[in-house]
């Protein structure tokens, strides 16, 4: 039986359990997610704001966006929980990535382990920037794999911060965060 089925203890999930229902624990954070990753793949990212359009580059625009969604989703207790089910979906496309490029299930833990490092490190590095602690392009530099400066990638991350505290719970899991 699936992980997933083995996780609700709810009398609804035994049920559906018993049934043989997959039930989907993500599904509320799934639009959030593919949002993320759209924000994240925006081409003017790597043609005109410097990001290197390589593996370390796109990583790096996605757990940048991960970092300012889950900063926001922080500051409102009604989306902690959820908060972790979005972290989850990370870790599990991370982990569906990395095995697609060969990796087998001996390092993938290790592997998804410094990821979740690196997503740990870019949140502190945005919350640092976003409270004025040290400049935005700073921390991009110290923190993406850039062709070159970060200003124009710094404003775009203000940007999108600033959009993000404007979003409403409800508009936030539905994934209306593209500027």
């Amino acid at each position: 039986m699936p992980a997933e089925r083995l996780k609700d203890t709810t009398p609804m999930g035994l049920f559906a359990r018993l049934l043989g229902k997959n039930i989907d624990e993500h599904a509320e954070v799934r639009p959030l997610w593919h949002a993320i990753v759209a924000v994240a793949r925006t081409p003017r990212w790597y043609s005109e704001l410097g990001v290197a359009d390589t593996v370390p580059g796109r990583f790096d625009a996605v757990a940048l966006v991960m970092a300012l969604v889950l900063l926001r989703m922080e500051r409102e207790p009604e989306l902690s929980a959820k908060a972790i089910l979005l972290t989850e979906l990370f870790v599990t496309d991370m982990d569906a990535q990395l095995r697609e490029t060969g990796l087998g299930d001996m390092v993938v833990g290790k592997h998804v382990s410094k990821l979740m490092g690196a997503l740990g490190g870019r949140m502190d590095a945005m919350r640092g920037a976003l409270s004025g602690e040290e400049p935005m392009a700073a921390a991009l530099e110290r923190n993406v794999t850039l062709n070159a400066g970060a200003a124009g990638l710094a404003a775009e991350m203000r940007a999108l911060a600033d959009l993000l505290d404007t979003c409403d719970a409800a508009g936030l899991l539905a994934g209306r965060i593209a500027p």
